[in-house]
């Protein structure tokens, strides 16, 4: 059984990926660009891929593929719909960073709130010397207790969020689906979220029904002036809107660990941004702690070996 992995460096080195169990040859490559990748699968039987695009037209040479694994939650970089025309198992990681998301989540939140980065800056500029006394005023502080969460993604990481929320006194919205009703009392519309929250955070996948779910029409509901943490998916949010929105005041500001394209380009809206004070842009690095890499790995593996029992776990479907 012959396995290729398309993109091993998107995996730490310090990352342990352990034999699957099962007679095997594995061909590890550390990155694949878009015009190597049929050629590289076209003998496979099993496929992992973090980030690499699985398409309809790649699948054409893969005649011996039966198995695409998905190093990662998100399975949009695979056309579900030609894999499962093809009698292809699609597989995915789930549940492996229900730790270190929504720790940078508030780390970017604590962040913001407080304005470290800024009087980091600051203090290395030399303002403590010039203010004369023991501390000065330059930026917003504010307690992360008493304030409004809204939390845009009812899963795993979202209520790993609500919890450690709920714990330093904040109040939490969970919002509902964006344009449906009747979801129940655990629920609040989601345009009251945008208007009521004093942060909004995104915990949801990225689809159709998602792509640019906050705007510039969003941002002009946002009364309370909220900070926006993204750490789910680039694309969720409009991000020249959301560029508008921090430069007008429409928002306090903003923690982002993704952008829709990974790593951006020079003129993207987010590195204009880069020097203000109220803005934060990590390399989607917010699932990437230690432990839950070797996590994502172990399970990966695990998913492989499910898979060759004839007992597959973890199974993604195309949408109907």
């Amino acid at each position: 059984m012959k396995i290729v992995f398309l993109d091993r460096a998107t995996l730490s080195p310090e990352t342990t990926l352990r034999a699957p169990s099962f007679a095997h040859e594995l061909v590890s490559h550390q990155n694949t660009a878009a015009h190597e990748v049929a050629q590289r699968i076209a003998d496979a039987d099993i496929v992992i891929s973090n980030k690499v695009k699985i398409t309809a037209d790649v699948l054409q040479s893969a005649a011996r593929l039966k198995l695409v694994a998905v190093a990662a939650t998100g399975t949009d970089s695979v056309d579900l719909k030609a894999c499962a025309a093809r009698g292809i198992t699609v597989s995915n990681v789930r549940n492996y960073a229900q730790h270190t998301v929504p720790e940078h989540t508030f780390a970017l939140m604590f962040a913001l709130r407080r304005s470290i980065c800024a009087y980091r800056d600051s203090v290395k500029a030399g303002r403590w010397q010039e203010s004369g006394q023991f501390c000065y005023f330059d930026y917003p502080v504010r307690d992360l207790a008493g304030s409004t969460l809204g939390i845009i993604g009812d899963g795993a990481l979202g209520s790993a969020v609500a919890t450690i929320a709920r714990a330093l006194g904040m109040k939490v919205l969970m919002a509902a689906h964006k344009g449906r009703a009747g979801m129940g009392k655990l629920y609040t519309p989601f345009e009251e979220v945008l208007a009521r929250s004093d942060i909004i955070t995104l915990h949801c996948p990225l689809n159709a029904q998602s792509r640019n779910m906050i705007g510039a029409a969003e941002f002009a509901q946002m009364a309370r002036q909220p900070l926006i943490i993204n750490t789910a998916r680039g694309g969720l949010v409009d991000e020249a809107a959301l560029a508008a929105a921090l430069r007008s005041g429409q928002i306090a500001g903003a923690g982002f660990d993704v952008v829709s394209a990974e790593p951006p380009a020079a003129d993207h809206p987010f590195m204009a941004l880069l020097d203000l004070p109220n803005f934060i842009l990590t390399p989607h690095v917010a699932w990437a702690s230690q432990e839950a890499i070797q996590g994502l790995a172990d399970q990966l593996i695990d998913n492989v070996e499910a898979f060759v029992r004839g007992a597959p776990v973890n199974v993604v479907r195309p949408a109907a």
